[in-house]
């Protein structure tokens, strides 16, 4: 449907455009719930993205970021999903911990070596994707996400896990191909909900037979 003239526009996809740098007036548009700024060679966004407070869905992808100002945690209507993913980011501000309502974070192919403590306090997240990093551990606040279903960490460099990841009693897809992991905690064994475990390409780790054999009766798919 065309949009009606003098009608506040609510959705800008400017998708692979080649902008290398976001037009001021972009910024100006308030209304807007759906920004589509992926694969244009930005490598600064203006803090003037906070002002767009109404803003639903965020898509920085497919750029050369090396960081997101701080205001981007006045975004606390940011519920449906926030794309950071194909980037040159190794933090993230601590201002994101106000996006408490946000449902989808794909924080993917950047070069984090923590996972940033701020999506911690994202308790409403269901989907967390994290792969592609350069993760030597996660912390033990990443317990706190007692909503996540999904947790992607393929191509990371986890030896172990943290026995708070037993807290995530919501979790049913875990994937954590391609990491060097010595051991897993006993709690992620009792997850309730587990439905996949992705094990695939760790010649590092050794499981007793049995204990893949206990998830798989509870009806979780190991894959190894």
């Amino acid at each position: 449907m065309n949009r009606i003239e003098g009608e506040p526009r609510k959705h800008l996809n400017l998708w692979k455009q080649q902008l290398g740098d976001v037009p001021d007036y972009v910024w100006s548009l308030s209304e807007l719930e759906t920004l589509v700024l992926a694969d244009n060679g930005l490598s600064v966004v203006s803090p003037e993205i906070g002002n767009m407070t109404m803003l639903r869905m965020l898509d920085l992808g497919h750029n050369e970021l090396t960081a997101i100002p701080e205001t981007l945690g006045h975004l606390v209507n940011l519920t449906d999903f926030l794309y950071l993913h194909d980037n040159q980011l190794m933090t993230l501000p601590a201002s994101l911990k106000h996006l408490t309502r946000l449902r989808y974070l794909n924080i993917s192919e950047n070069s984090f070596v923590e996972m940033p403590a701020a999506i911690c306090e994202l308790q409403g997240l269901i989907e967390l994707r994290a792969s592609d990093n350069a993760l030597v551990s996660l912390p033990d606040c990443v317990g706190l996400l007692g909503q996540l279903r999904e947790l992607h960490l393929r191509n990371n460099a986890l030896t172990t896990l943290p026995d708070s990841i037993g807290r995530m009693t919501s979790l049913r897809h875990l994937d954590l191909r391609g990491n060097p992991l010595m051991s897993l905690p006993a709690s992620l064994f009792i997850l309730p909900r587990l439905e996949k475990l992705d094990l695939r390409w760790i010649p590092t780790l050794s499981m007793r037979p049995e204990t893949v054999e206990q998830l798989e009766a509870r009806g979780c798919a190991v894959y190894r």
